[in-house]
C-alpha cells in the first residue's frame, strides 16, 4: 500500500545475477505499489562485516577489557556508534518491511550479511532483555528472507540429504528476526537456479513479482519451533 517503507538488504557481487534480478523485481514491483524502497547493497557499499572497536566513537565504557556487546549498547544509548551503523539503523527504524536477498552460503547467509546482523542489531536498538522475541524492540515490523540455493528442492526436503530447508531458517528467522520482535513472512526460495533453463529462471522472477503484488495481505508464519521442526 502507498506510504509503506521497505528496506532491501542485498548481498550479491553481480548485478546481472538472479539475486540481482530478484532485488530489481522487488524494487520495481513495490515502488509501483507506492511503497518507498531503500536498498542496502552490501557489496557495493563495501559494508564492513567485522564487529570491532571501530564501531564505537569516542571513549570506551571499559577500556581495560573490551566487550563488544556492552560497548555498542552503551554507545547506542549515548549516540556514539559509528556513522555506518547509525545509517543502517535509521533505515531499519523507518522500514515496515525488511527483505533480505542473498544466495545461501553453507546453510546460512553470506558473511557480509551476517556481519550486518552482528553490527546493526545492537542491544538497546533491536532488543533489550527481557524485551526480546514477542516483545523485541523491532515489533510491528515484518521480515522476509528471499534466497537462492545451490541444491535442488529434493535435496532440501525432510527426507533429503540436506534436511528440511526450514531447519536452516531457524537461526535466521527465529534466532535473529523473531528475537528482535520482527514478524516473519514465509521465505521465498529459488532452488538451484544455476541448474535450470533460462526460461525457468524467468519463471522464478515472474513468481516473485506475482507474490509481491499481494504481499501485504499475507499473514506471518507461526513464530514457534513447530513451524521449523514439526
Amino acid at each position: 500500500p502507498p506510504g509503506r517503507k521497505v528496506l532491501i538488504v542485498y548481498a550479491h557481487q553481480e548485478p546481472k545475477s538472479l539475486n540481482g534480478s530478484l532485488k530489481s523485481v522487488a524494487v520495481e514491483e513495490l515502488s509501483k505499489q507506492g511503497c518507498s524502497v531503500t536498498v542496502s547493497d552490501l557489496y557495493a557499499m563495501q559494508f564492513e562485516p567485522r564487529a570491532t572497536r571501530n564501531d564505537i566513537v569516542g571513549c570506551l565504557h571499559n577500556s581495560e577489557e573490551f566487550n563488544y556487546g556492552v560497548e555498542t549498547w552503551k554507545a547506542y544509548k549515548r549516540g556514539g556508534l559509528s556513522s555506518d551503523l547509525i545509517e543502517e539503523q535509521k533505515k531499519v527504524q523507518e522500514a515496515d518491511l525488511l527483505i533480505f536477498q542473498f544466495p545461501l552460503y553453507w546453510f546460512s547467509m553470506p558473511a557480509i550479511m551476517k556481519g550486518w546482523m552482528d553490527r546493526v542489531l545492537v542491544q538497546g536498538f533491536a532488543h533489550e532483555f527481557p524485551n526480546c522475541y514477542d516483545s523485541g524492540l523491532l515489533k510491528n515490523k515484518l521480515a522476509l528472507f528471499s534466497f537462492t540455493t545451490g541444491g535442488s528442492r529434493e535435496m532440501y526436503a525432510k527426507g533429503g540429504i540436506s534436511g528440511d530447508i526450514r531447519y536452516l531458517l531457524w537461526p535466521m528467522q527465529h534466532g535473529i528476526m523473531h528475537f528482535c520482535g520482527v514478524k516473519v513472512l514465509a521465505p521465498h526460495i529459488c532452488f538451484a537456479p544455476e541448474y535450470v533453463s533460462e526460461e525457468k529462471r524467468k519463471e522464478m522472477l515472474t513468481a516473485w513479482a506475482q507474490r509481491l503484488k499481494t504481499l501485504w495481505k499475507e499473514e506471518p508464519i507461526n513464530c514457534s519451533p513447530e513451524w521449523y521442526f514439526k
